[in-house]
C-alpha cells in the first residue's frame, strides 16, 4: 500500500507515517483503521498512541519488515492506515484548480500553501499525481485534511460552473495579480511548470501575470501559489 498506487485505488486506504500525520488526520475528523509499529518505538514514547485510540488494532513489526513497510527513507516507527476521505460536493466561496502536476511532492505543498489560505476546495485534473499517496501526504504536513478534495475532475467545466471569477497564472499575460479584485468568491487554477495550463482551460479562465522585476522567467508552481493565494488573503483582510 504504502508503494503501490493500485492497491491504494482498489482498497481505498493509505498510510500515514509518523504522528504529526496522525494527530492531523484525527483532527480532521478522520477514523484510524490500524496503527503498525517497529518493536523498537512499540516499546517507547510512541506507544501512548495505543492509549489514546484503545479500539484500534495495533502491530508490531521487526525493523526489517517495517522499514520495507514504510514510505519514507527514515521511518519514525509509526504508521496509520486510514480511508482516503471521499469529496463532499457543497457550495464553495474559494477553490483551486490544479492541471497536471506532476510531482507528488509539488502537490502536497499546493494543498498545504492552499489550507494555510483558507482554500475550501481542491479540483485535481485527470494528469495530476495522486493526491492521497505516501509522498503528497508528507509534502502537505497534515493540510489534506482542511481541504475538500476531488481527483479527476474536467476542470473547464468546474471553471464554467463556479460562481464566480477563476483566475488563471499564465506567463506574459497583461493583467497583473496586483490589479485583480480578489474580494468575494474567487478561484485559481495552477498547471505545470513545463506546459503550463492547457488551452481549453485558459478559455474559460481571467488570466493574470505575476510582476517578476529579478528577470527569472518562472516561479516553482507552489512558490507562484502562495504569492496569488495569500495575495487574496491580503484583499479581503484589509476590507
Amino acid at each position: 500500500m504504502s508503494k503501490d498506487r493500485r492497491a491504494r485505488r482498489e482498497y481505498g486506504k493509505t498510510l500515514l507515517d509518523g504522528p504529526h500525520l496522525l494527530e492531523s488526520a484525527l483532527q480532521g475528523g478522520i477514523s484510524v483503521e490500524r496503527l503498525v509499529y517497529s518493536h523498537s518505538a512499540a516499546e517507547g514514547p510512541l506507544a501512548d498512541w495505543q492509549q489514546r485510540l484503545p479500539g484500534v488494532p495495533a502491530l508490531a513489526l521487526t525493523e526489517r519488515l517495517f522499514a520495507a513497510l514504510s514510505p519514507v527513507d527514515s521511518p519514525t516507527g509509526l504508521l496509520s492506515v486510514i480511508s482516503c476521505p471521499k469529496p463532499v460536493p457543497r457550495p464553495a466561496d474559494w477553490i483551486m484548480l490544479l492541471e497536471s502536476i506532476q510531482d507528488p511532492g509539488n502537490l502536497g505543498a499546493l494543498f498545504r500553501v492552499a489550507a494555510a489560505a483558507g482554500v475550501e476546495v481542491a479540483y485535481l485534473s485527470k494528469g495530476c499525481a495522486e493526491a492521497w499517496s505516501p509522498k503528497c501526504l508528507r509534502g502537505s504536513q497534515g493540510a489534506h485534511f482542511r481541504l475538500n478534495i476531488h481527483e479527476g475532475e474536467e476542470l473547464p467545466e468546474v471553471a464554467r460552473t463556479f460562481q464566480g471569477p477563476v483566475h488563471a497564472a499564465v506567463l506574459g499575460a497583461e493583467d497583473s495579480l496586483y490589479k485583480l479584485d480578489l474580494q468575494g468568491r474567487a478561484g485559481f487554477a495552477f498547471g505545470n511548470e513545463g506546459a503550463g495550463l492547457s488551452e481549453t482551460l485558459r478559455a474559460v479562465c481571467r488570466p493574470f501575470s505575476i510582476p517578476m522585476p529579478g528577470g527569472i522567467e518562472s516561479l516553482n508552481v507552489a512558490t507562484a501559489a502562495a504569492v496569488c493565494l495569500f495575495e487574496r488573503v491580503r484583499q479581503n483582510q484589509a476590507g
